[in-house]
């Protein structure tokens, strides 16, 4: 047997113990760095990834350049997978893909020709079907690329080289957007348009201390290459801007279309950007299915290459501002579209910058850029001229080059000596052709010398002076702006600015809800439904066992049911939400967030307006406005502070200018309301004084009218005023027994 051969840095067993939290701290945080800066992030300074820099230079090797024979794009692929990009080739397609798509695109890199998708969202045909070249605006990223402008590396198997960053003569980072989920960090950029970023880059140029309000002068918003309207504030937009971080909302633009007789239609001509038409259709209808839309009687797509979307009201009389703002609280007609600047500056740090670090890491590189190709073509101009200067001496002297090849056994050698040549010159001479020995040729020559020393004068002097260099950059991004100025079909602003109209919440309501009348149906339990229409007769309801009727009132679809429980708190329910009046409903407990040791007292219907007298166990109370009831959340409303073991026990709403207070010792009180204050929130004041026991029940009632009450067999009792005097005292005091015929149970009934 041969001798075991153990793994390096093993033990004695061949097993190494490595810590496991270090091994995947390690491991994860390769993975999180591999992520960030190879995949989901893009650089400032040509606003791509890596998969996106590799298709353009992939293409550019494949020479699709604008106006040239289309390319299959399985061809293309095919290159940056086997190349540049071991990834799978779908991802690779896609990112090809969203390049084409001029509604993801605000200025497309590839020009397509096949089925690139849709903005239904239907995906692209295989890549063996379509085909695709470079746009001018491709072609503007790659400028300057054979002439050293950026650095190259190489691809991962080391038999190519890559660009680390395009030169990017385009603002393509804010003028195409991006987005993109790395680990921990993610990037959201929506599109711009390129003039304004121009704008904002020579504002930056001739003025580098400026703030980036200046700034927002020239970039207002983003332009969304599906058009829209922004309806966000300026302060909004100038903050997230400062900041990298915000959002904009954007809502679909939609016009009314008068079609005789006082009816109309209104159509949806623009949606939010990155909103598939055809998810947005389906929630549409199914809300109108669901009645959720009752303000529109019909929808249609009647969209062919534009959008359009009809909607029909449902009578003459809508209005259809409050009809959209109803799509629009429901529906993706309005989106908010996020802002997060998170970029790699410098192409290896990850950070969310504002909008004039953005810019000045794009003008910043495109100098880099400038400076750069200008030292290699110098350089160029250096060899041409050294080539040339030996030329012009070969001319001169013909004759005795000739003699010197056809004589001399080293002619390189002897034309060195003679005429004192570099090596590249002695080259140059040697590999002339006879037919450039004509006279003209000397005279090209030197007028090729003269230019080429011109030129080189001016790159001399551009490389030396910083304002020159700016004065060129500012001249370069000019050309950019014209080449997509405003009056250019492609060049002109898509999306527009606008506020939101303000409507009544009353009328909102209802534009969300159909009205239609329920019955509101509470059990002891605490189990709530809501039955169809205005039902009198409940005897035949069925509740489940050990359960029965507890509140039952007529409502509407619309209304909003305000609920109020022992811990003093109001919860608010929807009527439109309440489950149907099949079976025995739900427990309120499961819509709301309510204590398991607390129990629900009242449930009644919210009218606005009105006030409402609350009351503790231990006799305490107070007025609450009504509208200060409502709670928009699940959580409810802290109204009356009740300590445990006290809790409210009583609500009623205000009629009258007197209180009637009953406690379990059956002493009756009876005392004005304006003694009782008014508040929105507390514990409130003591309403009758127990030596024991607490408060019974509690009424509101007008003087004039008497005191009434109903007793067991359900009749109604009434004392008049002038009978009720020794029961008239202030509140607080303990009060006297009640007249003969009130009911055992101490409640008013």
């Amino acid at each position: 047997m041969g001798e075991r051969i153990l793994p390096p840095g093993g033990g004695e067993d061949g097993v190494e113990n490595i810590n496991l939290r270090e091994a995947l701290e390690e491991r994860y945080l390769a993975y999180a760095l591999s992520t960030i800066m190879g995949r989901a992030l893009p650089d400032a300074r040509d606003g791509l990834k890596p998969v996106h820099r590799r298709i353009l230079h992939a293409m550019r090797l494949l020479k699709l350049d604008p106006g040239t024979a289309f390319k299959k794009c399985a061809r293309i692929v095919g290159d940056v997978i086997g190349k540049y990009h071991p990834h799978g080739d779908q991802s690779v397609y896609d990112a090809l893909v969203r390049l084409a798509q001029d509604f993801a695109q605000r200025y497309p890199l590839v020009d397509g020709q096949g089925n690139f998708g849709n903005i239904d969202g239907d995906n692209a045909a295989a890549y063996r079907y379509t085909e695709a070249r470079m746009t001018e605006v491709a072609a503007l990223l790659l400028e300057g690329i054979g002439e050293d402008a950026v650095d190259f590396r190489k691809t991962y198997n080391e038999e190519d080289d890559e660009p680390v960053v395009l030169p990017g003569a385009f603002p393509n980072l804010l003028a195409n957007g991006s987005q993109g989920i790395a680990v921990g960090m993610a990037t959201s950029i929506p599109p711009h348009n390129a003039a304004e970023i121009c704008d904002a880059a020579l504002h930056l140029i001739a003025n580098p201390d400026c703030t980036t309000r200046d700034l927002v002068a020239h970039v207002p918003g983003p332009d969304f290459p599906t058009g829209g309207i922004i309806i966000e504030g300026r302060a909004s937009i100038q903050e997230a801007y400062e900041t990298g971080r915000g959002g904009f909302r954007t809502r679909a633009r939609w016009h009314q279309e008068d079609t005789g007789r006082g009816t109309y239609l209104i159509v949806v001509t623009q949606i939010p950007y990155g909103v598939a038409k055809g998810r947005l259709i389906e929630k549409i209808a199914e809300l109108i299915i669901d009645k959720k839309l009752p303000l529109i009687a019909d929808f249609r797509d009647e969209s062919a290459e534009d959008i359009r979307l009809v909607f029909e009201p449902k009578s003459r009389n809508v209005d259809g501002g409050l009809m959209m703002e109803s799509l629009f609280r429901l529906t993706e007609l309005e989106s908010r579209i996020p802002l997060n600047m998170n970029v790699l500056m410098q192409g290896r740090i990850p950070r969310v910058v504002g909008l004039k670090e953005v810019l000045r890491e794009w003008v910043d590189h495109r100098r880099d850029v400038l400076l750069r190709r200008s030292r290699h073509r110098l350089a160029e101009i250096e060899r041409r001229l050294e080539v040339l200067a030996g030329l012009i001496i070969a001319y001169l002297n013909i004759d005795e080059v000739i003699h010197i090849i056809r004589t001399a056994d080293e002619p390189k050698k002897a034309l060195v000596v003679r005429f004192e040549l570099t090596e590249v010159q002695v080259e140059a001479i040697l590999n002339m052709r006879l037919r450039s020995l004509a006279k003209l040729e000397e005279i090209e020559l030197r007028k090729e010398h003269d230019e080429l020393s011109k030129e080189k004068d001016g790159i001399v002097k551009l490389i030396g002076s910083e304002a020159l260099q700016w004065k060129t950059i500012a001249w370069e991004i000019s050309k950019v702006k014209n080449q997509f100025s405003k009056d250019t079909p492609l060049g002109k602003r898509r999306t527009t600015f606008g506020e939101a109209t303000e409507h009544d919440e009353g009328a909102m309501a209802e534009a969300l809800v159909e009205r239609e009348p329920i019955t509101v149906v509470v059990s002891e339990k605490g189990w709530i439904r809501a039955l169809k229409g205005h039902v009198q007769d409940l005897s035949t309801l069925t509740f489940k066992t050990d359960d029965r009727l507890k509140i039952s009132f007529t409502a509407e679809t619309t209304s909003k049911l305000l609920v109020f429980a022992t811990n003093g708190k109001v919860f608010t329910l929807e009527g439109s939400k309440l489950p149907g009046g099949r079976g025995a409903g739900e427990p309120i407990r499961l819509m709301i967030d309510l204590e398991q040791e607390h129990d629900i007292v009242e449930v009644v219907q919210f009218k606005g307006g009105r006030k409402v007298l609350v009351a503790s166990k231990d006799g305490r109370g107070f007025v609450v406005p009504e509208d200060e009831l409502v709670a928009n959340t699940r959580k409810g409303k802290g109204v009356m502070g009740v300590d445990t073991p006290d809790e409210l026990t009583a609500i009623r709403f205000v009629e009258g200018e007197h209180v009637a207070v009953i406690g379990e010792n059956r002493k009756l009180l009876v005392f004005p309301l304006n003694q009782v204050p008014e508040m929105t929130r507390g514990k409130g004041v003591r309403l009758q004084k127990y030596k024991g026991g607490g408060l019974a029940d509690v009424k509101t009632f007008a003087l004039a009218e008497g005191l009434t009450w109903k007793d067991s067999s359900d009749r109604t009792w009434t004392v008049g005023e002038k009978d009720l005097s020794e029961w008239i005292g202030n509140r607080a005091d303990a009060g006297r027994l009640p007249p003969k015929g009130f009911p055992k149970n101490n409640k008013f009934g």
